[in-house]
């Protein structure tokens, strides 16, 4: 029988940067230059792995600071993901950054129901339905695909992907360490 998640200890007690060793040390460093939620979320997995935890962690930064796609579809894209997989530090963290980045706060109300947002622009229509069709049916339909291609371009739908399937794998360290 599982515990409630109240009372169970921690899978990876809460590091701190005194704690780390030296391999895992200059990823700490960098994580704490830029991260919302310090060691904690999924960093606190990511350096128990620090050689894995150094190319995720890059991979984030292209995601997050260098991705062709525009910050406010980027942001929705993590959102939609955070949804889908339950994922409470997703969803703390990157509210405020789509928010800031000109998401609609009643797209995001619409989201955290569950519900296809309504009145959305045409680009983030595209971001949505690629998103969902990608993550629920693991493939994206041709017209889809051509809208989102048609609207966004080739980079932009390649890093569209990146940004999803990356932000699955946030969630599921999220969901092991929990």
């Amino acid at each position: 029988m599982d515990i409630p998640a109240a009372a169970k200890e921690p899978r990876f007690p809460q590091l701190t940067l005194e704690q780390l060793d030296d391999a895992q040390r200059p990823l700490g460093e960098a994580i704490l230059k830029v991260s919302s939620v310090g060691l904690g979320g999924p960093y606190n997995a990511m350096l128990r792995s620090p050689v894995f935890g150094q190319k995720m962690f890059d991979l984030l930064y292209y995601l997050r600071w260098q991705t062709s796609l525009p910050l406010r579809l980027n942001e929705f894209a993590i959102l939609i993901t955070g949804r889908l997989w339950r994922s409470q530090v997703e969803w703390f963290a990157h509210v405020p950054i789509a928010i800031k980045a000109g998401l609609s706060p009643r797209i995001i109300a619409d989201l955290k129901a569950g519900k296809r947002p309504e009145a959305m622009p045409p680009e983030e229509a595209a971001v949505y339905d690629f998103v969902m069709e990608l993550s629920t049916r693991h493939e994206v339909a041709d017209a889809t695909f051509a809208r989102a291609k048609q609207l966004l371009g080739e980079q932009q739908a390649v890093d569209l992907t990146a940004v999803t399937g990356t932000y699955v794998t946030v969630a599921m360290l999220l969901a092991m360490a929990a």
